[in-house]
Parts: C-alpha cells; sequence; structure tokens
C-alpha cells in the first residue's frame, strides 16, 4: 500500500466516524457529569474529551459548586478548556429546600449563584430537582414547593434564564400525578419542565404522551432509557435503544412541537464505561432519531 493510499483511507475512515457522530442541529446532545463519579477519578479535560469524540457537545454540571473542588479546577480553567474544544456547559443540576419557607431565600439566592456561574458559558437554563420524599411530604409542603418554582422562575427570567422540573424517583416530583400537580400550581409563563424519561419510565408513566402532554413546556429534557430488572436504579438504566422507552415515539412529540434544545443523556451507570456508552447511544441518536428528528 502507498503512502497516498493510506492517507486516502485513513481520511475516509475518519470522515465516516464523523458522519457518525450526532447532527446537533435542532436538538442538540449532552451528557451529565455524574456518569464518572462512578469511576476512578480522571481530570475533567478527559470527559470533555469523551464529549468531543462522540457528539455529546454539551454538559451538566452536578454537585455544584463542589465539583470544582473535585476536578481541581477553577471556572476560568473550565471556560478555556471547554471552548478550546467547541463544547458548552449547559446547565446544573439543581436542588434546595424549597418545600421549607423559612430556607426559599436561601434557595433562590443559590439558584442565583449557579445562573451567574452558567452565564460565563453563554448558558440560559437551571434543571431543577425537587426536595427528597423524606424531607417533605404534605399538601402543604407542595403548595409551598410550587410557589418557591413560580419566583424562581421570575428570578431566572431576570436573570435571561428558563427554570424547569426534574422528575425524579424518590423526590417530591415522582408520580404522574405529581407531575401533573407541580405543572398544574407553577405558572407556565414562569416555570418550564425538563423531564427525565427513565424516571418517567420506572415511575410507571407512559413517556411519549406525558412528554406530548407537556410539549410546550419542555425547556429541555434528559434522554435516558429504562427497564425494570433489579432493585437498585443502576440495575434498570441502560444505553439508548436497549430498554423499554419508545424513543422515536418520544422524537415524534418534539418534531411536533419543533423542539429546539438539549436533550441530555445523563447515564447513571455504563457498564463498559463512559466512552463506549456514549458512541453506543450516540449510533443509536444517528440510526434510529435523527430520521425523524434532527
Amino acid at each position: 500500500m502507498t503512502r497516498r493510499t493510506a492517507v486516502t483511507l485513513l481520511a475516509a475512515s475518519l470522515a465516516r466516524t464523523a458522519g457518525r457522530l450526532p447532527a446537533n442541529r435542532n436538538v442538540k446532545w449532552a451528557l451529565g457529569t455524574n456518569l464518572w463519579n462512578s469511576f476512578p477519578r480522571v481530570p475533567f479535560t478527559d470527559i470533555l474529551d469523551v464529549m468531543k469524540d462522540t457528539g455529546f457537545i454539551g454538559a451538566r454540571l452536578t454537585q455544584f459548586p463542589q465539583i470544582l473542588t473535585t476536578y481541581d479546577i477553577t471556572m476560568e480553567q473550565m471556560q478555556k478548556e471547554v471552548d478550546r474544544r467547541g463544547l458548552s456547559i449547559i446547565t446544573i443540576s439543581f436542588n434546595g429546600p424549597a418545600h421549607d419557607p423559612a430556607r426559599q431565600a436561601q434557595v433562590l439566592a443559590n439558584a442565583r449563584k449557579a445562573m451567574e456561574f452558567l452565564k460565563n458559558f453563554g448558558a440560559s437554563r437551571l434543571v431543577v430537582f425537587s426536595p427528597s420524599r423524606s424531607q417533605g411530604s404534605g399538601e402543604a409542603a407542595f403548595k409551598a414547593m410550587c410557589e418557591c418554582y413560580n419566583h424562581l422562575g421570575e428570578v431566572a427570567g431576570e436573570m435571561g434564564f428558563r427554570a424547569g422540573l426534574h422528575n425524579h424517583l424518590g423526590q417530591m416530583v415522582q408520580t404522574a400525578a405529581e407531575l401533573d400537580r407541580s405543572m398544574e400550581m407553577t405558572d407556565p409563563k414562569l416555570f418550564w419542565l425538563s423531564p427525565d424519561t427513565a424516571h418517567m419510565h420506572l415511575a410507571g408513566m407512559d413517556v411519549a404522551p406525558t412528554l406530548d402532554k407537556y410539549k410546550h413546556r419542555l425547556m429541555m429534557a434528559d434522554y435516558k432509557d429504562a427497564r425494570q430488572t433489579g432493585p437498585k436504579l443502576t440495575d434498570n438504566i441502560f444505553d439508548l435503544g436497549d430498554g423499554a422507552i419508545d424513543f422515536p415515539a418520544c422524537h415524534r412529540v418534539l418534531k411536533s412541537a419543533d423542539f429546539k434544545s438539549w436533550l441530555c443523556v445523563d447515564l447513571d451507570v455504563a457498564r463498559k464505561g463512559p466512552r463506549a456508552s456514549y458512541e453506543r447511544c450516540g449510533e443509536y441518536v444517528v440510526n434510529r432519531l435523527e430520521p425523524i428528528y434532527a
């Protein structure tokens, strides 16, 4: 084989590889940094390299602001490394005791700090997790939480952000009824929805119809596959296409809503490592979902 032939074959191989990456047009693909907490610690730049190589070009940060200490990185260093790779920090997993009126001022102050941090990266969304079910229960706590979220939405709007609720097992918004109540008790002009498909499925919801019901409040979403196989959450989370969720149907909902935002494949487990899982998920995106809506 001549050198020219070898170079040509290599270029063709790289082109094919690049062609398999998610297109990131109307739908932009992201991942969550929490997955790496299940593996031996690596430099934060290793996460960014996996993102760049697999086409998941956005990151949702978890355990903020502790993540900066965990990875021994400053905001300025993170910004430099993200920009150098053409990637984005898109949001933070935010939580706080919104159900407790005595602590709501601190919740709003912390949300403001998180959004101030995100503004440095050009982000404009804040994903909001409801309090643990062990912390709050009853109608008064639920009402207080929703009132806090309306105030949080006001703060977000003033800062050029949208804040949206993330449903999750073990938290105050877990079931279909609780999701419905939270949407009814928050102002759609102030507070949005950032759902998790795996936690919807594992809580007994029919995912695509639920997304369709609230498609005009979708701020972004987690596309996470699931099927019930064991007692632990990580037993039931799978790479896209390996679970029981009908993502083509979900994607048709997004198309009908002219959705133009981020989808976060926030895996809780990667059985063969993060890179292998995101390569597999990327192939599913390109082969099964982008023909429906890219």
